[in-house]
């Protein structure tokens, strides 16, 4: 299947080739990166393995920034667990004037579960100060670019998500999965609670590591990828729980957590959206920061200074809506209206 693609498409091999230095992760959109003979040959695993490297070696630069109970806890599992994370006050303010205020939404329905985002602009911060205040911490942004691996911050929207409101399969979500091959951040600080059975997220500890028995998973996947599912073939690689003791891994750890809790991983680990058992609505602010793996400098991101950095979301959505009219893109975030994020 992968091979007949690149043949009708021969005149792109330029494209595919130059791919290989970014984080292009599709297996099925580039018949280079999805050849089961040059994966036999290590070809997967050389990136992986690279990527991996050079992550490591800009969070060296980055650790000084980091408290080193936060550094050790990331190193070992491949997430932190911060609760309490602000001031009682200082959150009761910030869960208020996010959970109770109107703005213009975003959603995207995966199965039975609806995501919905708000970016988080200049505008909000000035309209909600301590969610300014928030981001600009030292130790939020330690945190966020030792985990991400850059000193470009996150992206940053209020997500709400939904469960057990509307009709559909199975939330794809609830499968556990690796987000791409190289190292990359989310981060969630909960302004509500979330208990064990309102779908909490999960993440296989210490499987952000490249262990010898993870780098042969990989390369197994990277040659079989012609038969594995949709999401896998496009470079999100699932793995069954039963697989988990091959690798040495323990059973994911689930965050049933109280609010005012952030929890940062490494998405190149193993995680999930935990199961729910009745209908949830759970809001937070949500951090995202995927760079080009292959760079070895941490910063010089001409879109990291404010205030360019927190249009970024803005903009990516008015881009893929462009590409969407245009035919060339499919957007998925479709327009809410002006919601309140608590709203199902």
């Amino acid at each position: 299947m992968l091979g007949n693609r690149a043949l009708l498409k021969w005149w792109r091999a330029p494209i595919w080739t130059l791919a290989l230095g970014t984080g292009a992760k599709s297996f099925v959109d580039n018949p280079i990166l999805g050849s089961p003979s040059l994966n036999r040959r290590g070809l997967h695993v050389a990136r992986l393995k690279l990527a991996h490297r050079m992550a490591w070696a800009r969070r060296r630069r980055l650790a000084a920034s980091v408290p080193a109970t936060w550094r050790e806890q990331f190193d070992r599992d491949g997430f932190v667990e911060a609760r309490d994370f602000l001031p009682t006050d200082v959150f009761a303010r910030l869960r208020d004037a996010i959970l109770n205020g109107e703005f213009e939404a975003r959603e995207h329905q995966q199965g039975n579960a609806v995501t919905r985002r708000v970016a988080v602009t200049p505008e909000m911060l000035r309209r909600i100060p301590e969610l300014r205040q928030l981001i600009a911490k030292p130790r939020w942004r330690g945190l966020m670019a030792y985990i991400g691996s850059t000193l470009s911050p996150p992206i940053y929207y209020i997500q709400t998500i939904v469960m057990g409101h509307a009709d559909g399969a199975p939330d794809p979500q609830l499968e556990l999965h690796a987000d791409t091959f190289h190292p990359s951040l989310k981060a969630w600080l909960f302004l509500t609670d979330v208990s064990d059975d309102q779908g909490p997220l999960t993440y296989v500890p210490s499987s952000h590591l490249l262990t010898p028995k993870r780098l042969a998973w990989e390369q197994q996947r990277s040659v079989e990828i012609g038969e594995a599912d949709r999401l896998s073939q496009r470079g999100s690689l699932r793995i069954a729980p039963e697989e988990l003791p091959a690798l040495d891994l323990p059973p994911p750890h689930r965050f049933a957590v109280p609010a005012n809790t952030l929890v940062a991983i490494d998405t190149s680990g193993f995680h999930a959206r935990g199961s729910a058992s009745r209908p949830v609505v759970r809001v937070e602010l949500w951090a995202y920061s995927r760079r080009t793996p292959f760079l070895p400098w941490a910063g010089l991101d001409p879109l990291s200074p404010q205030p360019l950095a927190l249009r970024r979301a803005g903009w990516l959505t008015q881009i893929v809506d462009r590409l969407d009219g245009l035919g060339l893109m499919k957007q998925h975030w479709q327009p809410a209206g002006r919601k309140r994020p608590i709203d199902p």
